[in-house]
């Protein structure tokens, strides 16, 4: 096989970072339940065509543009009198069915509930205006039993949910070395357990797991119980990119308030720069909103394990979920989706090119 063909066959493994079983519990928040507490931020300055606009998202370190989006102000203050009310939520479908009952305008959330809910609505719903943020992903083992990729054949996986964004991924990479396992069961020449972030680390402590292949903060988690990262997943992709998060919008508030989907994706790209210009703050920004949203902020030895594996960005990657989402089809794991109009990058594009920056591309998908 050529190299560009095996590079090709690793990064589609590496895709299917969804879960893209229709019908099945998409979960950015990784099986949790959902949780809608509004919280409303002042508004100041001149307001746009909207008297408030209502945005989700989850307290995960993957979702940080919008922890530190909000923290800091960044994003009230692009708003101006335009009131920002803010719910998170713990759970994909539960931000998804707010968004298509009217009850909340904007989202950030993962490609997997994205496009469950794209598809579910016969594409009439949402769209995907931008990228949030690449990577987070990791497989750590336990060192004693698993010390080379050839020596996790045999042994007891976790992922978070059956056919999520993490169990896909997992079950592609199993398929790439060539080992089978059934992806129903979870049973074959590795024995693949969903089992929910939340009690990863106590399942890995209690050895009933020899490892787990799951998003930051649970990877860094694993690693303070004494694990060791044995694969990043970024490392299988070209450019060491892949979505993790975007930015979703109703279609409907697309329609009617485009001045202020512009305004809340100014912050969301100013907010990604002052995190790379400032990661340690941008870091103790992000936990400390965590902190406020969740009760208890992250340990100092999390979080610093955690942060430099999450890549910011206004790119929503759109190549690389069409890869995730053909690579599923592929693996029977999904009904083929019609992708066509997820997304609308036309604001973003217009938001980057007034700030000097390159446009992105929504890989042929975009709306007409």
């Amino acid at each position: 096989m050529s190299a560009s063909r095996t590079t090709l066959r690793r990064s589609l493994a590496a895709a299917a970072a969804l879960p893209l079983l229709i019908g099945a519990l998409a979960s950015c928040g990784y099986g949790s339940q959902a949780k809608s507490d509004e919280k409303k931020v002042a508004a100041e300055g001149e307001k746009l065509s909207a008297d408030a606009v209502r945005l989700g998202y989850f307290p995960n370190l993957t979702h940080a543009t919008a922890l530190v989006g909000d923290q800091e102000g960044i994003l009230q203050k692009e708003l101006g009198g335009t009131e920002l009310k803010v719910s998170t939520f713990n759970a994909g479908p539960s931000e998804i069915e707010a968004l298509n009952a009217g009850s909340l305008d904007i989202g950030f959330i993962g490609p997997s509930p994205a496009i469950n809910g794209y598809t579910k609505s016969k594409g009439k719903n949402l769209r995907i205006v931008a990228g949030s943020a690449s990577g987070g992903v990791k497989l750590v083992v336990n060192p004693a039993k698993i010390k080379t990729l050839d020596d996790v054949k045999g042994k007891r996986i976790a992922t978070p949910q059956h056919g999520n964004t993490q169990d896909v991924a997992f079950l592609n990479w199993i398929s790439e070395r060539g080992w089978k396992v059934d992806a129903d069961s979870g049973k074959g020449d590795v024995s693949v357990l969903r089992t929910d972030n939340k009690v990863t680390p106590d399942a890995y402590a209690s050895g009933s797991i020899d490892g787990a292949w799951v998003p930051e903060p649970t990877a860094s988690k694993l690693v303070s119980e004494g694990a060791k990262v044995l694969l990043d997943e970024t490392d299988l992709w070209p450019d060491k990119k892949f979505v993790i998060t975007n930015v979703i919008v109703s279609q409907k508030f697309l329609k009617e308030h485009p001045d202020v989907v512009e305004a809340v994706l100014r912050g969301s790209v100013k907010t990604n720069a002052w995190i790379a210009a400032n990661p340690e703050k941008a870091k103790t920004s992000a936990n400390t909103k965590l902190k406020a949203l969740t009760g208890k902020p992250l340990g100092d030895q999390v979080i610093d394990s955690a942060w430099p594996s999450i890549r910011f960005t206004d790119d929503p990657l759109a190549a690389t979920l069409q890869a995730q989402a053909g690579h599923a089809v592929k693996a029977g794991l999904l009904e083929k989706p019609d992708l066509q109009g997820i997304y609308d990058v036309t604001l973003i594009n217009k938001v980057l090119k007034a700030a000097g920056r390159p446009e992105v591309s929504d890989a042929g998908l975009g709306a007409e």
